[in-house]
């Protein structure tokens, strides 16, 4: 059989894919691009758009569409032969990256073209592409000696196996731990759909008896929230916390201390040939904030904003803990489980009761039907199609005009071999060709509970918010009207503004008018009544300051980390992490946590001295969304001027110049402290 990985199927062959399949296509792939460079440079002086950029984007889109599939299968359906095949590209891959980064003649051919003549005609997206390839080709070391270009290409090559391993330690090491309890005694406060998930789990791990709990989050915050047993939160809380470390249920076994310390040494080695003080500076190369003082400063204030309440909101939780359970001593295991007994008490809000009004079969076409009304789409679903789990539903996006604008894979559920959280990935990128588009292709992957015998997957209000904070996120990979890769979708956008459309989506999870399209009884289809969403609305800054500071904990602490990293020190990892969590937490953890040993956000994912992002990020959303709060949450000319000024545009212009485009001016940061209830 041919090989699938070298189809021209406009979509990925999943099914076909095998793990000896994966090296000879990258392989051909990545000499095939080789050689479309080779070809093009020999142009000489008659460089242009069509005669270099154009040839190479395709050659490099081919094999882009050829891996994406191989990296999506690697992290939700794992197995050993995947990797090991995943992992035997990725020095390759690296390798071309480097080599491409540092191709003098090709840096010279782009240089010309910039400063030819007509460049001025060039769409702004060409520009665009132009200059963003002039940068990064000085951030790929163009300018090195070749001795040190030859270190640069060593160091991307042990930064991409160490991030994987670091992943894949966290993936065994989340795998590795489950409880089977055989007594139903020992599970109450579980709820009914928690103790039904248990069962389904125990029997497909071959148990005949009991309940099997894991690190899989909707097993893990079930324990955690509802739980009575102190001795089974304490003994969860644990495991997960010592993830991949030297200590825990599985000491040693998947360590990540030593990787993350070669990580950040890499990264910091990195910078400094680059000629970069550190790996933070080289960080904020590619992001709208310009130096580190602005981020440590925009940081520390909200910290000073939010403390006080983050205070009080613990004051508040012990106080009630200690006087409705005459319970003292509050640890972190015992933080969520009380928590929801104190939101229960004074909003009389259950987390299973909202859950019973927000089945997935209400949710989604109720996602759906909200961004028709924004942007005059119309998503229907494709039945015919590969996949990769029996799970996975696939989708369509037309435009009020009836144009294809985009598919996209959905896979909601949580399951063992697949990496936890959530995320959005590129599949298929948009891109003129000759008088055709190709169509853009998203995945959305989620980690819910999954549907039982007997009743379908059941979200809570914070899940809710996950799949439109994902779907936000395909939004602006699937809209784009740009024609060039490069700055089609998402690629391009300033890394601390990508987050600005999946965090815009959020609002709506909130506003009555929408929860009236998504939500509805799983069993009796009423509609979400409005003293439970009184209720909802009365308890949604419930502990916003707790968790104000948990996100500026982890973002103080990975930019610090990256900004302060000295070689004759090490990483100082945890004493850093000390040092931020006196500053702006309010809990302090167990000496035993070792969240960063999991932190995969900033060691295996692309938010390495950016996970201030988030914060950053949710400036521009909560200012952007204000308009809506001023206009009418449905008002469609406020929804196209969102879907030309920010969705379409991609990366094609500057993220500030496009939201000024809709704002009318630049973001300020009196939305997202009153969304949150924080006094300014």
């Amino acid at each position: 059989m041919n090989n699938p990985l070298l189809t021209d199927s406009p979509l990925p062959l999943f099914s076909q894919i095998k793990p000896e399949h994966i090296e000879p296509a990258i392989d051909q792939l990545l000499a095939d691009v080789r050689t479309v460079v080779n070809e093009q440079l020999q142009t000489k002086q008659n460089y242009s758009w069509e005669k270099l950029i154009q040839p190479i984007a395709d050659a490099e889109d081919r094999l882009n569409k050829a891996w994406s599939p191989v990296s999506h299968l690697n992290s939700v359906c794992n197995n050993e032969a995947l990797r090991e095949a995943y992992n035997a590209c990725l020095p390759k891959l690296s390798d071309y990256g480097t080599e491409m980064g540092q191709n003098k003649r090709l840096f010279y051919a782009y240089r010309m073209i910039a400063k030819r003549s007509d460049f001025a005609s060039f769409d702004t997206a060409q520009q665009k592409i132009v200059r963003n390839a002039l940068r990064d080709f000085r951030l790929s070391g163009v300018d090195l000696s070749e001795e040190k270009k030859q270190r640069y290409k060593e160091i991307n090559q042990e930064l991409s196996q160490h991030t994987s391993h670091f992943s894949e330690n966290v993936l065994d090491a989340t795998n590795a731990w489950t409880k089977v309890v055989s007594k139903k005694r020992d599970l109450v406060g579980l709820p009914e759909s928690a103790l039904a998930q248990a069962k389904q789990t125990a029997e497909q791990a071959g148990e005949e008896e009991g309940w099997m709990l894991t690190l899989h989050f909707p097993s893990y915050n079930a324990v955690m929230t509802y739980a009575d047993s102190r001795e089974l939160r304490h003994e969860i809380y644990e495991a997960n916390a010592t993830r991949a470390s030297e200590i825990g249920p599985h000491a040693g076994h998947w360590d990540n201390g030593l990787l993350m310390e070669q990580i950040l040494s890499l990264r910091h080695e990195k910078a400094k040939l680059l000629g970069f003080n550190n790996y933070a500076e080289l960080s904020l190369a590619t992001k709208m904030a310009k130096k580190p003082e602005d981020v440590i400063g925009f940081l520390e204030d909200l910290a000073d904003k939010s403390w006080r309440q983050a205070r009080n909101d613990l004051i508040e939780l012990q106080d009630y803990a200690r006087e409705h359970h005459a319970f003292i001593e509050m640890e972190p295991w015992d933080i969520s489980y009380f928590s929801e007994k104190m939101r229960q008490h004074f909003y009389q809000l259950s987390q299973e009761e909202v859950k019973s009004y927000f089945p997935i079969t209400r949710v989604l076409p109720g996602l759906f039907a909200i961004v028709e009304r924004l942007y005059g789409l119309q998503i229907t679903e494709i039945f015919e199609f590969d996949s990769w789990h029996p799970d996975v539903r696939f989708f369509q996006i037309h435009d009020k005009d009836g144009q294809l604008r985009g598919k996209f894979y959905i896979d909601l559920y949580a399951r063992p071999h697949k990496r936890g959280g959530a995320w959005m990935d590129d599949c298929v990128s948009r891109k003129k060709v000759g008088d055709s588009v190709q169509t853009p292709v998203a995945y959305l992957t989620c980690n819910f509970t999954p549907p039982t015998a007997d009743t379908p997957a059941l979200l809570s209000h914070d899940e809710v918010t996950t799949l439109f904070h994902e779907f936000g996120h395909g939004l602006h990979h699937l809209l784009t009207q740009v024609d060039h890769l490069g700055v089609s979708g998402i690629d391009g956008v300033e890394w601390d503004a990508v987050e600005l459309p999946s965090q815009f989506m959020e609002n709506w999870c909130w506003e009555k008018d929408a929860l009236a399209l998504m939500s509805g009884h799983y069993q009796t289809g009423e509609p979400l009544p409005d003293s439970l969403f009184e209720k909802m609305l009365a308890a949604k800054n419930f502990q916003a300051g707790l968790f104000m500071v948990r996100q500026l904990e982890f973002s103080l602490f990975d930019f610090r980390m990256h900004l302060e990293y000295d070689p004759d020190r090490g990483g100082r990892i945890y004493e850093i992490l000390d040092q931020v969590r006196k500053q702006v937490a309010v809990i302090q953890p167990p000496k035993f946590n070792r969240f960063p040993h999991s932190f995969t956000h900033i060691f295996a994912g692309g938010y390495a001295a950016g996970y201030y992002s988030y914060k950053w990020a949710e400036v521009l959303s909560s200012d952007a969304y204000s308009l809506f709060e001023e206009k009418g949450i449905f008002d469609q000319e406020t929804g196209q001027s969102f879907l030309t000024n920010i969705l379409e545009k991609g990366g094609s212009k500057n993220a500030m110049e496009l939201f000024v485009n809709f704002r009318g001016r630049e973001p300020n940061i009196e939305a997202l402290l009153r969304h949150n209830g924080i006094s300014a």
